[in-house]
């Protein structure tokens, strides 16, 4: 994740305003005009802060890498019991996330699906987001013991992959009820063998 560059009220606009409209209607169907517009900033200052639009991108991707981590910190920090507790009250955090108002996806799953080259660099933000969420599940499931935490976080990143897909398709409800049951049941496959 690259460093975050101090930021101005004006950068801090463009980004926001990027945000919410890449969220809500997709990176490639979003405009730079349309964003410079919505911001309220100069072409110049938008294209002093951002040179490219992909760079936008990155930023908007790495912004969100930041508020998610900080707020999987809050939720494992909070969880009481131990490291299996907070797997499970993450796997909650997400489902209740996905059932809230205006939820439409990850952002990076939805990024990912618009740059299909895994070689372009809004795809190496992703990648470097999905590592950090991967060596989550897998720092946690060796704590509580997982004889191939590994492999356990990569289940636990299927799982995550599909509450995140499911909570926009399906009906939140019914998978909030189901989280619960796959990860325990993941959890608990590698202790039964």
């Amino acid at each position: 994740m690259a460093t975050r560059t101090s930021e101005s009220p004006a950068r801090r606009r463009v980004l926001e305003t990027a945000a919410a409209l890449f969220y809500a209607e997709g990176v490639h169907r979003v405009g730079v005009d349309r964003i410079i517009a919505e911001s309220g900033v100069a072409k110049a200052t938008f294209y002093h802060h951002f040179p490219a639009k992909d760079e936008l991108v990155r930023a908007y991707l790495e912004a969100e890498y930041r508020r998610q981590k900080s707020a999987t910190e809050d939720v494992v920090q909070a969880a009481t019991g131990g490291p299996r507790e907070a797997l499970l009250a993450f796997f909650d955090y997400l489902g209740e996330n996905g059932a809230g108002p205006g939820f439409r996806g990850c952002p990076f799953t939805n990024a990912a699906a618009e740059y299909p080259d895994p070689t372009h660099p809004v795809r190496q933000t992703i990648a470097d987001y999905r590592r950090w969420n991967h060596s989550i599940f897998r720092d946690l499931v060796a704590a509580a013991g997982d004889p191939d935490p590994g492999h356990t976080a990569t289940i636990l990143m299927m799982i995550r992959d599909g509450i995140v897909v499911g909570s926009d398709l399906d009906e939140p409800a019914a998978l909030r009820r189901a989280i619960r049951d796959a990860v325990t049941r993941a959890l608990d496959a590698r202790h039964a063998s």
